[in-house]
C-alpha cells in the first residue's frame, strides 16, 4: 500500500510503534484482539487498528502538497476536508478558507470566487450541482481532489448498478457530506434512495412487499427518492451501496433484509434478477476499525475513551459499539481530560458536550480501552495516553520507551 507523505504534527512516537509491531506480527490483520500496554497502576488495551485511514493520508497529502506548491494563491477548501477538528483549524491558519460548512451552507459567495482561485475537494467528495457550479466559474472540480478512492468505488458500483436498470439504495445519513455526494453521483445513473438505518429499511420492505400503500413511500421518504422515482417500477430491482462511514455490519444486515424482502416476492430462483450482492463496496478501514472495536469489547475495561472529530461518522459508530459495555467517553483530544476527576466529552445521543467527575475509578489498577476514528492523528491518542498517565505514580514508562 502507498505510503504518504504526511507532516510530522499528524505522526506520534508510542501508537507508531505499536502499529509497526502489529503490521509485522499479523500482516494480514487475522488477529483483531488489543494491543496490551501494562504501565502498573495503569493499563490500556489499545485497539488493533485505528487512526489515519488510506483516504485520510491522501487527502492530508494533496492538500499540504497544493499548500506548498502554490504560495501567494488563494487557496479554498469546499467544506471540511476531514472530520477532525484540529486538522480543519491547522489547514485555516495556514490560510486555507471553507467556502462553505458541512451542511452546504455558502461561508463565501460564489461571486468572490475566480478561476485562478483554487478550490480543493474534501476526503467526501463533491456532489454533481456544486461540481458544475465551480466548472462555470472556470475551475476544474478534479484538479485539487482529495476524494477517498473507496468512496469513489462506490460511486462506481452505483453507476454500474444504474446502468443496469437496478435502483441504489444509499445506506447513509441524509445530510452527510459522503451520502450528499455519493446520492449526487448515483441519480445521474439511476432510480436512487436514502435509507438511514435497518428500521427505515423495514419500511421500504413493507412498501415493497405491499404491507403499507405505495402511497406511503412518498411520505416516509420525502427529500431521499430521485426525481420521478416511480415505486411500481423502480423497486423490483435493487442493490445496496453505503456512505463508506457507516457501520459496515448494519450495511449488511439491511442488505440481506432487502434480499430476503425480494425473495419473498419474486421467489429464490429469481432473486438474481431483482438484487445485487454489492457487499464488495465495504470501505476495508472502516470494517477493520469496527473489527477491532469488537476485539476491544472482548476484555474487561473499567472504562472506553475513543478520540476524534464529534462530528465524525465512523468515530461515532465506534462509540455505539463500546456504550453497551463499558461506560464510554468520547473526546476530541487530550485537552478535554481536565484532571485526573474530571473529563468533558461529547454524548452522540443528545449531541452536546458533557462534563463527567470522576471518571477513573478508585481501585488498584484501572483498566482502560483506547481506540480513535479514522480521522484522528495518531499523535492526539499518544497525547490522551500520556495525559494518563500523568495521573499516577506507579507507572513503567519502560513498557513504551524505545518503540
Amino acid at each position: 500500500m502507498k505510503k504518504f507523505e504526511i507532516p510530522d504534527k499528524y505522526k506520534s512516537s508510542i501508537i507508531a510503534g505499536i502499529k509497526n509491531s502489529r503490521k509485522l506480527e499479523d500482516p494480514r490483520k487475522q488477529n483483531f484482539e488489543p494491543t496490551i500496554l501494562d504501565f502498573g497502576d495503569l493499563q490500556f488495551y489499545i485497539a488493533r487498528h485505528f487512526g489515519f485511514c488510506y483516504g485520510v493520508e491522501n487527502a492530508i497529502e494533496i492538500a499540504y502538497k497544493t499548500i506548498e506548491e502554490n504560495p501567494g494563491k488563494r487557496i479554498f477548501l469546499l467544506s471540511e476536508m476531514i472530520h477532525n477538528p484540529g486538522v480543519n483549524q491547522d489547514l485555516l491558519n495556514r490560510g486555507v478558507r471553507f467556502l462553505m460548512d458541512t451542511r452546504e451552507n455558502m461561508l463565501i459567495k460564489w461571486s468572490e470566487l475566480t478561476k485562478d482561485d483554487i478550490v480543493i475537494i474534501p476526503a467526501f467528495g463533491i456532489t454533481i450541482e456544486l461540481q458544475n457550479k465551480l466548472k462555470e466559474i472556470g475551475i476544474d472540480a478534479y484538479r485539487y481532489n482529495t476524494t477517498c478512492p473507496f468512496v469513489e468505488k462506490v460511486w462506481n458500483r452505483a453507476a454500474s448498478l444504474g446502468k443496469d436498470d437496478h435502483t441504489i439504495i444509499i445506506h447513509g445519513k441524509l445530510y452527510h457530506e459522503e451520502t450528499r455526494a455519493t446520492y449526487s453521483h448515483s441519480k445521474q445513473n439511476g432510480a436512487s434512495l436514502i435509507v438511514r438505518d435497518l428500521e427505515e429499511t423495514k419500511l421500504l420492505a413493507k412498501i415493497i412487499g405491499g404491507e403499507l400503500p405505495k402511497e406511503k413511500f412518498y411520505d416516509l421518504f420525502a427529500g431521499k427518492y430521485s426525481e420521478g422515482f416511480d415505486v411500481d417500477k423502480n423497486l423490483n430491482k435493487i442493490g445496496v451501496v453505503n456512505q463508506t462511514t457507516m457501520l459496515a455490519t448494519e450495511t449488511q444486515e439491511i442488505a440481506d433484509y432487502l434480499k430476503n424482502t425480494m425473495k419473498n416476492k419474486f421467489g429464490e430462483s429469481k432473486i438474481n434478477n431483482h438484487f445485487a450482492d454489492t457487499r464488495d463496496t465495504l470501505c476495508y478501514a472502516t470494517y477493520d476499525n469496527q473489527n477491532a472495536t469488537y476485539g476491544l469489547l472482548n476484555k474487561n475495561a473499567d472504562l472506553a475513551i475513543v478520540v476524534g472529530g464529534y462530528n465524525s461518522s465512523n468515530t461515532s459508530h465506534l462509540v455505539e459499539l463500546l456504550e453497551p459495555k463499558f461506560k464510554t467517553y468520547f473526546i476530541s483530544d487530550a485537552n478535554k481530560i481536565i484532571s485526573d476527576k474530571l473529563i468533558s466529552h461529547f454524548d452522540i445521543h443528545s449531541k452536546t458536550e458533557l462534563q463527567t467527575e470522576n471518571f477513573l475509578p478508585v481501585k488498584e489498577k484501572i483498566n482502560i480501552a483506547l481506540t480513535s476514528g479514522a480521522s484522528c492523528p495518531d499523535s492526539v491518542v499518544d497525547d490522551v495516553l500520556k495525559k494518563l498517565l500523568s495521573f499516577f505514580k506507579n507507572v513503567d514508562m519502560s513498557v513504551i520507551n524505545g518503540k
